[in-house]
């Protein structure tokens, strides 16, 4: 019986996982790439695989398969990876209050703890001590080198699967069963699009009529630190508390928010919560900002790096602060809450889409329930064009 034929439209990790998903089912795969490479929102990214922000039920589940796809594809592809865990860290009582809560709600199923100052600062030489009140430890984040991982992860799925790969191609129609590229085409059983922002390009009207919009973050990339000094886990601000849905069930989290409204009224404007990762050059990523819009401006605003810097400097005291990239991406983001969407535009053709900015976290885990036909949706039915 001759093996199904698919074709994925994108070459980001949301394409990269699905191909792998369906290799793995024995499906001949074909992928489809702008660009020479991927260089859109899955390098522009932290490189966190961060279950920590996911809530309770299939998302977090979802969360943890993905990180352990991610370990296995790293292994088997020779990427560097480095399981961190997380360290949320408060400098108030209030602060302290929400830690200790989530700790508690999530410390059988996960693993959560209530760090003292003194635990903390063993888990962690960045952190700043002044005024340090505890932390919220978990051990499931682990960081990838988003921009290596991409671009050597299809030579991987074609050397391991056979996945064929034809970059600087861009399609320009999808009829099922074919896909065009200006005067070429080519036919296969399934079609996946998996082109983030660009998918607006190949279907207008879904986009507009499926509550998207687009989000530009701002991050920044610090000097590898001098003599490989490393911080341990990843480190988060308290303003990271009220970004993640998976702290919404600590009662005292509504008072927090109301409290960074009243003193730190900038920061939600530009949706900045601040976090920092390192690589495994020993540099460090930290972001970062969120603006939401269909037209978003392409220049970076110096006063959110600024920002951005400011509270960083808070909670963190590194050895080299000096800043040698920063950038901006933009990835799509569902105006409604909904936190995935996979629809069927017509049959044999599936958009896969709508991660916000957990695709690092979320995409391998995805692509498995979505090929494997497991897909528990997280949304509500998609609204026809």
């Amino acid at each position: 019986m001759p093996h199904k034929k698919a074709i994925v439209i994108g070459a980001g990790i949301v394409g990269l996982a699905t191909a792998r998903s369906l290799a793995e089912r024995g499906y001949r795969v074909t992928v489809f790439e702008r660009h020479p490479q991927a260089i859109s929102a899955s390098i522009r990214n932290f490189g966190m695989v961060w279950p920590v922000g996911q809530p309770a039920g299939h998302l977090y589940e979802r969360a943890m398969n993905s990180r352990n796809i991610w370990k296995t594809v790293a292994e088997e592809a020779d990427l560097w990876y480095d399981e961190t865990g997380s360290l949320h860290l408060a400098y108030t009582d209030l602060e302290l209050n929400v830690v200790s809560e989530i700790a508690e709600l999530y410390a059988t199923d996960r693993g959560y703890r209530l760090l003292s100052p003194e635990e903390t600062l063993q888990k962690s030489p960045a952190v700043n001590p002044d005024g340090l009140k505890g932390a919220l430890w978990s051990p499931d984040e682990m960081i990838v080198e988003s921009r290596v991982a991409i671009a050597k992860l299809p030579a991987y799925l074609a050397d391991k699967y056979d996945v064929r790969f034809h970059f600087n191609t861009v399609i320009t129609e999808v009829a099922y069963p074919a896909v065009y590229s200006g005067n070429l085409n080519w036919e296969a059983d399934e079609i996946y699009i998996c082109s983030g922002a660009d998918f607006e390009t190949l279907y207008p009207e879904v986009f507009a009529t499926n509550h998207f919009t687009k989000c530009k973050l701002q991050m920044m990339r610090l000097n590898a630190q001098p003599d490989n000094w490393r911080i341990g886990p990843s480190l988060c601000g308290a303003l990271s508390l009220i970004h993640y849905t998976g702290f919404k069930p600590a009662p005292h989290l509504a008072e927090l928010h109301t409290h960074f409204e009243n003193t730190l009224p900038e920061y939600l404007k530009w949706g900045i919560h601040v976090m920092v990762s390192q690589n495994h050059l020993g540099e460090l990523t930290v972001g970062d900002s969120h603006e939401y819009g269909l037209h978003l401006e392409p220049f970076d605003r110096t006063f959110i790096n600024d920002m951005i810097l400011q509270y960083f400097q808070q909670f963190a005291s590194v050895k080299d602060l000096s800043v040698m990239q920063h950038w901006n991406g933009i990835y799509p983001k569902r105006t409604n809450g909904e936190v995935d969407f996979v629809y069927d535009p017509e049959p044999g053709v599936t958009i896969i889409n709508g991660l916000g900015g957990a695709g690092m976290t979320l995409s391998f885990g995805l692509a498995e329930e979505v090929i494997g036909q497991g897909y528990r949706s997280a949304t509500t039915t998609a609204i026809l064009p």
